[in-house]
This record gives C-alpha cells, sequence and structure tokens, in this order.
C-alpha cells in the first residue's frame, strides 16, 4: 500500500457521502478535454475511463443550467487556487447517473469513482458530506508542510556550523527531499503556508 492509500484513501471515511448525486452531474476535471481525448488515444486508461463514464456539456452556461451552484463553487475553488482557466475548462456530466441519484453500474464502478474525492483538494458541491473531512486533510498537509520549513530554517543553520564535508552532503541530500516534499503542494499554494 503507497502512502496515498494509506494516509489518504486508507482514512477517508465512506459514510460521508450523502447521495446527491451532483459530484456525478456536475464535474470538471484540471486536464483540458481536448488533452484527455489525446491521452485516450495514446492508451492512457484513466483517460479513456474517464471518456466512457462523462459526457461533456456544451458550454460552462449549459452546467450553469443543472445547478449554477455548483459550477460556481468549483469556479471559485479553482480561483482560490490559482488553477482557474476558462478557456480549458469544460463541465461533464455521468451517463450512469439514474433520476433517483444512484449509480446504474455502482457494483463495476471504476476505480475513478471509488476514489472520489480523490485529493484533499479536490473541490466539492457545496452541503458535500466530505467538506468538513476535506477541510480537516488540507490543513493536515499545510502542518506538515510548515513542519518541513521549520525543519530547514534549522537544517540551514546546522550546514553553517558543520566542519565534515561528509555531514554537509547528507544535510544537502535531505534538504534536496524536503525541497522537493514542498513542491509537490506548489500547485495548492505551500509557498505561502
Amino acid at each position: 500500500m503507497d502512502g496515498y492509500e494509506k494516509y489518504y484513501l486508507g482514512t477517508r471515511p465512506d459514510n460521508l457521502c450523502h447521495m446527491c448525486g451532483w459530484c456525478c452531474r456536475v464535474a470538471t476535471t484540471s486536464i483540458p478535454y481536448n488533452k484527455i481525448i489525446e491521452l485516450a488515444k495514446e492508451g492512457d486508461e484513466g483517460a479513456k475511463d474517464f471518456l466512457e463514464l462523462f459526457e461533456p456539456y456544451p458550454s460552462i452556461e449549459d452546467a450553469k443550467k443543472v445547478s449554477e451552484a455548483v459550477v460556481e463553487n468549483i469556479i471559485n475553488g479553482l480561483k482560490e487556487d490559482g488553477n482557474y482557466n476558462e478557456d480549458n475548462m469544460t463541465f461533464y456530466k455521468c451517463r450512469y447517473l439514474t433520476e433517483d441519484n444512484l449509480c446504474s453500474r455502482y457494483e463495476t464502478r471504476m476505480q475513478l469513482c471509488k476514489h472520489f474525492p480523490a485529493s484533499p483538494w479536490a473541490i466539492v458541491p457545496p452541503g458535500c458530506g466530505y467538506e468538513g473531512w476535506l477541510f480537516m486533510k488540507r490543513e493536515e498537509a499545510k502542518q506538515k508542510i510548515r513542519k518541513i520549513k521549520e525543519e530547514l530554517i534549522e537544517l540551514e543553520l546546522l550546514k553553517k556550523k558543520t566542519g565534515s564535508s561528509e555531514v554537509l552532503s547528507k544535510i544537502t541530500t535531505v534538504i534536496s527531499k524536503m525541497h522537493h516534499s514542498i513542491e509537490l503542494y506548489k500547485k495548492h499554494g505551500s509557498e505561502n503556508w
């Protein structure tokens, strides 16, 4: 079990879903639609699965007709993260959602569905049962990065004090790994935490 499965998926409570269906009725991705099509043609399984499940709305306005609140919530969340680009944004609806908000292929649903929300930064519909839990997970990640930054300060001071080239090499390696950890969260604003 890798870190993502153990520390995120392994701790995510399944009972928080209100079964409102909004995450299936109005969804978007960080990858532009034309890029998803290109990836699917190249054999990317995730892109193929996504295109099998979701069909695009003709426009953002068409998605707003289904739920303006959900669309605006997603757009505002992307703006907050600095990831909003309307030119590359497409909204989708699931082909398998029934009128009573159930999945018509629940028993054979794909990993994409089983893992949603797939990240602490997933933008969920207003009132989603996962809102509080996702907030908590984002705060945990921010706290982890803040702790790494504190440790970096200490390591930089230690680096100045050491006279051993062997110790200096080890410290430099650790510092590099720590910067890499911070970089992983850059798109979520880690430089400001």
